[in-house]
This record gives structure tokens, C-alpha cells and sequence, in this order.
């Protein structure tokens, strides 16, 4: 049994204003699972806390490329930190966002270690680069471009260090089935999985797949990242892009089980849900009783 350790990592900065002048509420996913006690129910230790730099867009303009980078390019170091020392003591780090922008942290500190691969449980890909796409400016829609190399050198190139993960080295969960990134994922023979595929071949059965593959000598562990926005809306509206068309709990934690349980799973990190869009707290809540639930047996 290794110890679990929690890591609140309570970063907005790689997502746009919901409405001018309106900061994003993902920062406050942290907070609103441990009033629910995902820390005593784990019976996990205590990682602290790395805060994050004042959210603030300050003169941005659409084609000035990722806003806030360089606040994310110093937290993403400070995180990776964080991560580092508990993976190299041999701890298994849950990682509390935030927006999905947080991975980078975890991607950075793995690369420093080795070479690890990825597990996205994700409703999107997360792929928004400048060679497909004119608008690329929020992080939290491009960490996986940016952890595979594709973006800006002083987000993709930190500590001379990229790509820190390779393209053959990601496995994706949950993009809904019209995903227009799909047609790249497949060109750059990016595993994935979308909805309507894993319903049709068995969350549990892929998961255990994608298990196999990454627990191979060429790489050193995996990590996992789950965006609450994998999940449907009817269950999970508090996120800020629900997409019809999306997981169900079950689903979802048949998928999550033996990724987490795999003894080369290096770390969790959970992401996007926003207690501002759930007034009456049942997301949270389910949230929080899938993470507790697939990380029994840790």
C-alpha cells in the first residue's frame, strides 16, 4: 500500500473568464472536496498546498498566444515540484486543481524523473494548438498539445525538457464522438477512445488494455488526469464546457479502477468541476465518491 497524498494545486490561470470581469471557479475544487472528506476518507496524508499566482488576463489580446504563461510557466515548476518530491518518495500524489492546465506540473516533474506515459480520462482532447487552430490563448484546452511539444517555447520547452511526454505514450478516455480532434489524434496514432467506443467495447476491458501498454520496460510508470467534463452533463453540469453526450458514473469508474490500481500508476490529479455551478453540492459529491471509490486499494 503506498500513501496517498493530497495536493490542493488551486489553479484558474489556464482558463478564459466565464463573463468579462468573472474569474473562473475551478479554483475552489480543492476546498470542495475536502468539506466532503476525500482526505480522511483515503486516510491519505497531507501534500499542502501550492498557490497559485493572482488570476488576471491583465492587456490580452487574441493572437498574443496562451494568456497568463508566464505565471504558468513559475507554477508549473512549483507544482512540479511538489510532485516530484512525493513520486520520488515513493508516494502516490492526488492532485486537486484546478483547470486542466495543472498536468503540466505533473507532466514537467515525470519528465525529470524518466519517461512516463499518460492516461487522459478527458471529454475533450485538449489538443488546441497553433498548427490547428487560430485561437489558441487558454492552456486548460491545450495542455496535451503543450505536454507533447506543440506551442510555445516557454511553456512547451521548460528546463530544456520537452516534449515531456511522447505522442506514443498518451492514451485517451471519453472525447465525445464527433470530437473534431479526432482526425489528428489518428494521424499522429494518439490512442483514444471516444464515448460511443467505450461503451461498445467495455470501459473496463479498454482500461485494462491501456494498462497493459503503458506497464511496459520502456516506460518508467503513468500518470492519471480526470476532467470532470467526461462526465454527462444530467450528472455533472457544474463544469465550464458540459458537453451532451458524455460518460455515466458507472462508466467512468469502471475506466478509472484499474488504471488507478495498476502498481505503475505514479499519481491522480482531478480537474474543472466549479462549486459555483452546483448550488446544491450533489456533483461534488458524486465527484468526490468516484475518486474516493477507485482509489480504494491504492
Amino acid at each position: 500500500m503506498r500513501n496517498i497524498v493530497v495536493i490542493d494545486a488551486p489553479s484558474n490561470l489556464g482558463l478564459r473568464p466565464p463573463a468579462p470581469g468573472v474569474v473562473p471557479g475551478c479554483h475552489k475544487l480543492a476546498g470542495a472536496l475536502r468539506d466532503r472528506r476525500i482526505v480522511q476518507r483515503l486516510g491519505a496524508f497531507e501534500g499542502g498546498v501550492v498557490v497559485p499566482p493572482r488570476y488576471d488576463l491583465g492587456d490580452w489580446r487574441e493572437g498574443d498566444g496562451v494568456f497568463n504563461a508566464a505565471a504558468l510557466a513559475g507554477y508549473t515548476r512549483r507544482l512540479a515540484d511538489r510532485i516530484e518530491h512525493h513520486v520520488r518518495a515513493g508516494d502516490f500524489p492526488l492532485v486537486l486543481g484546478g483547470d486542466c492546465s495543472i498536468q503540466l506540473g505533473a507532466a514537467l516533474a515525470l519528465r525529470r524523473i524518466g519517461r512516463y506515459g499518460l492516461a487522459a480520462i478527458d471529454g475533450s482532447a485538449d489538443f488546441r494548438h497553433p498548427g490547428n487552430s487560430d485561437h489558441v490563448g487558454a492552456a486548460g484546452g491545450e495542455e496535451l498539445a503543450l505536454s507533447t511539444g506543440r506551442g510555445q517555447a516557454d511553456l512547451t520547452g521548460l528546463e530544456g525538457l520537452g516534449p515531456y511526454l511522447r505522442d506514443e505514450d498518451v492514451r485517451l478516455f471519453g472525447m465525445r464522438d464527433g470530437d473534431p480532434d479526432r482526425a489528428e489524434m489518428a494521424a499522429l496514432e494518439i490512442s483514444n477512445a471516444t464515448v460511443g467506443e467505450i461503451r461498445e467495447r467495455g470501459a473496463t476491458g479498454l482500461a485494462r488494455d491501456a494498462v497493459r501498454s503503458l506497464e511496459v520496460p520502456a516506460l518508467d510508470g503513468f500518470w492519471v488526469h480526470l476532467d470532470a467534463d467526461v462526465l454527462d452533463p444530467s450528472v455533472m453540469p457544474a463544469v465550464d464546457s458540459p458537453d451532451d453526450g458524455g460518460l455515466f458514473p458507472e462508466e467512468l469508474a469502471a475506466l478509472l479502477a484499474p488504471l488507478l490500481r495498476s502498481p505503475r500508476c505514479t499519481g491522480l490529479n482531478v480537474t474543472i468541476y466549479d462549486p459555483d455551478l452546483d448550488p446544491d453540492g450533489t456533483a461534488g459529491t458524486l465527484l468526490t465518491d468516484l475518486v474516493v471509490e477507485a482509489l480504494s486499494g491504492v
